[in-house]
Formats: C-alpha cells, sequence, structure tokens
C-alpha cells in the first residue's frame, strides 16, 4: 500500500548520537536528510525529533531541527509520553516513518511499539544507523515479520507524490530525486 503523506509523521530517533559515521556514510545521510527536508516542505509532512540530534556541522540538521517538534524524553519510554502520543491521537496520522539511531536498541523497540499500537511503521534505512552493522539484517528480518518494512527517503517521496495522483507534484518529486 502507497504511503500518504497526509497520514504519515517522520519520527527521528537520536539521529547524531553515538560515533562518528565513516566520512562516506556521513555524506550520504546528508544527501537522504537533505530530500527528507525537501519532501518535507513539499508535502507538508510532520516530524518529531527525539534525543540527540545535535548538528553534522551543516545547516540542513539545523533547518530540520527547526521545522519539527524537539521531545527530550527518552526513545524507550515515548510511547507512554503524552508529549509525544497526544499530537499523534489528534492528526489523522497512521504510518510513522522512522530514522536515526541505534535501529537494534531504540529503533527496534519504538518501531515494534508503534505497531503493536497499530501504525504503519516504515524504516528509512539510509537514515538508520545500527550500532552493530551485522546485526542489522538480523534486526530488519524480526521487524518485517511485524509488518515493519525497511525503506529508503528516496522512495518514501515517490510513494508520497504517487499516493496523491498529481501528475505535477509526481515530475516535481522525480526531479528533485534526479
Amino acid at each position: 500500500m502507497l504511503a500518504d503523506p497526509r497520514n504519515s509523521r517522520v519520527v527521528l530517533i537520536n539521529l547524531t548520537r553515538g560515533e562518528s559515521p565513516a566520512l562516506d556514510s556521513l555524506a550520504a545521510r546528508r544527501v537522504s536528510l537533505s530530500l527528507l527536508q525537501a519532501g518535507q516542505q513539499i508535502f507538508d509532512v510532520a516530524s518529531t525529533v527525539v534525543g540527540n540530534c545535535q548538528p553534522f556541522g551543516t545547516e540542513l540538521t539545523e533547518k530540520i531541527l527547526n521545522s519539527t517538534t524537539q521531545f527530550d524524553g527518552c526513545a524507550l519510554s515515548i510511547w507512554r509520553d503524552r508529549r509525544f502520543t497526544d499530537p499523534l491521537g489528534s492528526s489523522d496520522t497512521g504510518i510513522i516513518f522512522l530514522g536515526g539511531s541505534w535501529l537494534e536498541e531504540e529503533i527496534f523497540i519504538v518501531a515494534l511499539q508503534g505497531a503493536e499500537r497499530g501504525y504503519d511503521v516504515r524504516l528509512l534505512s539510509d537514515l538508520i544507523e545500527a550500532r552493530v552493522e551485522a546485526d542489522r539484517s538480523l534486526v530488519l528480518d524480526r521487524l518485517a515479520l511485524h509488518g515493519i518494512v525497511a525503506t529508503t527517503v528516496r522512495q518514501t517521496l515517490l510513494e508520497w507524490a504517487v499516493s496523491l495522483d498529481d501528475p505535477c507534484l509526481i515530475q516535481r518529486v522525480q526531479q528533485l530525486l534526479s
């Protein structure tokens, strides 16, 4: 099923926490963050930043931080915190896109708890760091058993455009992705 941006929310958890990623990984994440930021402006998709999200030394994460709801609570308990859940309940949010650190820890738990609460949870794999890279496939396989699938920012933006069935919007996203 295609994700409708009107029912979507992006949640970034501890996006810049932990060890410094390799330069090629950092460059790839910057590209994905840039696309995400552009897509959020095009589609007016709400987002929440949880935990550590200090800027990468660029204006990009600062722009993302300025256009989101920031939540300082512990990622492992956000589903019990009304400051996080009330905005979800008062909107038409049905699909949650997760990114951040660590896949096999916070992302894993938040994703399972979100699915348990009836949300369609999708992982922005190009914005997710694993603490132990060898565990990535194991965690993704386990999450898939619960209907939680991995995608990318690029796939998400195109999916949002196609779901709205607007040829001009589809063309705009295709140009953004080229």
